[in-house]
């Protein structure tokens, strides 16, 4: 299968994100994430066991686990703190400038020719990404510069990570279990210190954790490694500009959010901004091909 589709299908559960993480309720965003960290880890190492073994992620090297380790937890808990002193709307905002910077990050790898096009496409789809959120009344203060900084953060070790784990294509993809599970230690670790334990009250709520550590906090991650490392980079990342839009989708069908006229125009611009990606990456496979 085109592994630039299966780096796609990580976007798709992103999108169930916001959705899912409504019906968890108020279970504390760090014990959210060592709960689904784990289950994410669990289908790893079932995975693992049924597939090549445990053989296959013996002998990761100090730099593949930094990588792995700060990707994933690192993110999250820079995420976490730029919600906790900043803004959601605007935190989430500057955050998403990941598939940007992975787009322009790409242009370091070898091999990879960073085209006109890439950065016209994702400039376009970051532009509907601001769409969806210019009904929360963005207004950016000083006061809240540690919170923006965190998401900066954000930004720069996810689409970091994502560019990075195309070095290191070697890395088995099952190497991500245990990424998953020392995250869930780290994350147990900073509940523990941070937080208040609360766990759902509802069944609704047991179903949304658990199919966040299924889906968008589990699989995700796997489909997204495989992507990465082996699909079209610049691709994947103007195209993950359609999570927020598929994810308040999702919640208008359900009914958590309004119907408003600028997702229309958003969803016309991170169409249009993958579109013309998309043909950036056709021209380099036709003169690649020449």
């Amino acid at each position: 299968m085109n592994p630039t589709l299966i780096g796609a299908g990580a976007v798709g559960l992103w999108a169930t994100l916001a959705l899912l993480t409504v019906l968890a309720g108020d279970v504390p965003p760090f014990q959210l994430t060592a709960f689904c960290f784990a289950i994410g880890g669990a289908i790893g190492v079932i995975w693992t066991a049924l597939g090549r073994g445990f053989g296959a992620i013996r002998g990761l090297g100090w730099r593949v686990w930094m990588l792995g380790i700060g990707g994933l937890f690192g993110y999250h808990f820079f995420y976490f703190t730029a919600l906790q002193n900043a803004p959601p709307a605007e935190a989430g905002l500057i955050a998403y400038l990941w598939p940007l910077l992975i787009v322009l990050f790409s242009g370091l790898l070898p091999g990879e020719t960073l085209r006109r096009g890439h950065i016209i496409g994702a400039l376009v789809a970051f532009m509907g990404a601001v769409l969806i959120l210019a009904d929360a009344n963005l207004s950016f203060s000083g006061e809240y510069a540690l919170g923006y900084a965190a998401a900066i953060l954000c930004a720069v070790l996810w689409s970091g990570y994502s560019v990075l784990s195309r070095r290191f294509g070697s890395a088995p993809t099952q190497s991500v279990a245990l990424f998953c599970l020392v995250t869930a230690v780290l994350s147990t670790g900073a509940h523990l210190l941070l937080e208040e334990t609360v766990w759902p009250s509802q069944p609704s709520g047991w179903l949304g954790l658990v199919m966040l550590g299924l889906g968008p906090v589990g699989a995700a991650f796997y489909l997204w490694d495989i992507g990465v490392k082996h699909g079209d980079i610049q691709l994947l990342g103007t195209v993950s500009y359609a999570a927020p839009l598929l994810s308040t989708l999702l919640l208008i069908a359900t009914g958590f959010a309004p119907l408003t006229w600028t997702l229309a125009a958003s969803a016309i611009l991170i169409t249009g901004g993958a579109v013309i990606a998309a043909r950036a990456g056709s021209g380099k496979s036709r003169s690649g091909a020449g």
